[in-house]
């Protein structure tokens, strides 16, 4: 493949999503309530916007009316605590995440190879980044909220492509989910690696089927290295 850039989703891809979800079983079980609410608002803004449409002028107020809606609660308590304990309140816990083995060697070995590297999240990544220790291989970081969607949306993608000054179809976009990752990233015109997860082998939708399959980053470094 004729690729000048890799791209990387953060959560579920640079780690197993179990790592994190092991850690925030106490927080979820006490907040049930908020963070089901909170899911169910983000599952309705990815419907809203299935058919690609213009991205939210203010994402986090639109997703708090949603959330204090489904919650029961007025909006400016329901932002405060989305902000408190889901935005903020999470970041912590990813000072004692472990990367899958070999990445963070991967990510060192493509930056060498003149590769350019670009990351995309659902959630801001900066704070997360840093804690895991890898904030320094990237040319562009990118968050699909600040853009005003989720994925599958491709306007985050695009937006990802321009910040690292390469055409889309130069750049491969690697995921944990078929679903949210490879769909998105295929609408903009990418090509698509999939990571499985490590319990759930075949986790994901179906379609459509991303250009690489692996599931160690020994896989990935192969394949994109040698």
């Amino acid at each position: 493949m004729d690729i000048e850039g890799v791209a990387f989703d953060l959560d579920g891809t640079l780690y197993p999503n179990y790592r994190l979800n092991i850690k925030l079983i106490p927080f979820l079980l006490k907040e049930l309530r908020l963070t089901a609410a909170f899911g169910k608002a983000r599952n309705i803004i990815r419907k809203e916007q299935k058919n690609d449409s213009s991205p939210l002028a203010d994402f986090y107020q639109y997703q708090a009316s949603l959330t204090a809606k489904i919650f029961g609660s007025p909006i400016d308590q329901v932002k405060e605590k989305l902000d408190r304990l889901i935005y903020k309140g999470w970041q912590p816990f990813f000072k004692k995440i472990k990367l899958y083995k070999k990445t963070a060697e991967t990510l060192d070995a493509l930056k060498k190879a003149g590769y350019k590297l670009g990351l995309l999240s659902d959630f801001p990544p900066e704070t997360k980044l840093e804690y895991l220790g890898i904030s320094g291989f990237w040319d562009a970081v990118l968050c699909s909220e600040c853009c005003g969607t989720l994925k599958p949306h491709p306007l985050p993608f695009r937006e990802l492509a321009a910040a690292m000054k390469l055409p889309p179809e130069k750049i491969i976009y690697i995921g944990n989910s078929r679903r949210y990752d490879v769909t998105g990233a295929n609408k903009a015109g990418m090509k698509t690696a999939w990571i499985k997860s490590p319990l759930f082998p075949g986790s994901g939708c179906k379609k459509p089927l991303p250009d690489f399959t692996f599931s160690s980053y020994r896989q990935l470094y192969d394949y994109m290295l040698n």
